[in-house]
């Protein structure tokens, strides 16, 4: 079974799982290891408290460990919203604690979450460009990071406000995208949190994941960004299998921030 290396538990503002329910679940899948990456945007104004109590949460990891050593490898991550004004921040805080593996994300574009319509009534039409061409210029700025996490985030949230979305329209600004992570080393996660919520792909989609390999890209990392046990693993058979039609023949999983190559 895979491992999931994308879990949110009741330290993210936006989950109210306790972790053993996450890791309870990964043993009942048959997961022989885990990762939690619960989230941190520092500097955001939201109506949720993104900001992860680090110094509680690393105890608490440690602990958890220590709990179900012997029955499940549990790593300790993070994702951390990516922002080029905090980058000294970000590079600080990844060099004062031991995580196992950073996503870098980005949810939080001209002070707005997509997750929320106030951002697609604000840039309308622009709402998938300025998202992709801001992803862009916070990667260049901030490499702290192991994975890049689900890089078309937004479409999850755009076809209600009437936009569409494929890799043709939008692939000179994803070209820039891969290759500026396949120069700087970093995966790019396969995110299976869409499919739960009733798309038709993961994040990104397919052809991002077929251009991704045509460049000479070859990390991945897999995901399922549950935030309760229902959606853990979620689709992850499905995901293997269309990562190999893509000509993969591994995913990586990350210890002290290094990758271990497992076959898909």
């Amino acid at each position: 079974m895979y491992a999931d290396q994308h879990l949110h538990t009741s330290f993210s503002g936006d989950s109210e799982t306790p972790p053993e329910e996450q890791a309870e679940k990964a043993i009942a899948l048959g997961m022989e290891r885990i990762c939690f990456t619960d989230h941190h945007d520092h500097d955001v104004v939201s109506d949720i408290d993104f900001e992860l109590d680090i110094p509680r949460y690393m105890a608490a990891m440690s602990e958890l460990k220590k709990k179900y050593s012997g029955r499940l490898d549990i790593r300790t991550g993070i994702e951390l919203g990516l922002q080029s004004h905090i980058a000294d921040y970000l590079y600080k805080l990844t060099e004062e604690y031991p995580f196992d593996f950073v996503i870098g994300s980005v949810h939080f574009i001209d002070g707005l979450d997509p997750y929320y319509p106030e951002y697609f009534e604000k840039h309308g039409k622009n709402s998938y460009r300025l998202y992709f061409e801001t992803l862009l210029r916070r990667i260049r700025k901030v490499k702290c990071y192991d994975s890049l996490g689900h890089l078309d985030y937004i479409v999850r949230y755009g076809a209600p406000h009437g936009l569409t979305y494929s890799y043709s329209e939008y692939g000179d600004y994803i070209d820039e995208i891969l290759r500026q992570i396949i120069s700087d080393g970093k995966a790019l996660e396969c995110n299976t949190g869409g499919l739960s919520r009733g798309l038709t792909e993961p994040n990104p989609c397919r052809d991002v994941f077929v251009r991704y390999r045509e460049l000479g890209g070859e990390l991945i990392t897999l995901g399922s960004d549950a935030h309760s046990p229902e959606t853990l693993g979620c689709c992850f058979d499905r995901c293997g299998a269309m990562l190999r039609d893509c000509e993969f023949k591994y995913y990586a999983v990350y210890e002290k921030c290094r990758p271990e190559m497992l076959s898909l």
